[in-house]
């Protein structure tokens, strides 16, 4: 089963913050891992092949933080 792996860049200022990109990351149909850190100010998603890395960036943005850039499979995408 292919998979897709999102790396992203996130401007997180507390716990309430990573805490809200992990909710809507646990509600989004198809997500079948992420770690979301404080410390780097990442979040790292693995998902089902059917999960687009525009999917995953517009429910992050929904969080109100901001994204400084992003990965999809290893390659920079745009925020």
């Amino acid at each position: 089963m292919a998979e897709h792996n999102y790396k992203f860049n996130v401007t997180m200022t507390c716990g309430g913050c990573s805490g809200a990109v992990e909710r809507v990351l646990k509600k989004l149909d198809g997500v079948k891992s992420f770690d979301v850190s404080l410390d780097t100010q990442t979040a790292d998603v693995k998902t089902e092949e059917t999960v687009g890395y525009a999917t995953v960036l517009e429910k992050i943005k929904k969080t109100g933080k901001k994204v400084n850039s992003g990965e999809a499979d290893g390659v920079p995408q745009s925020v």
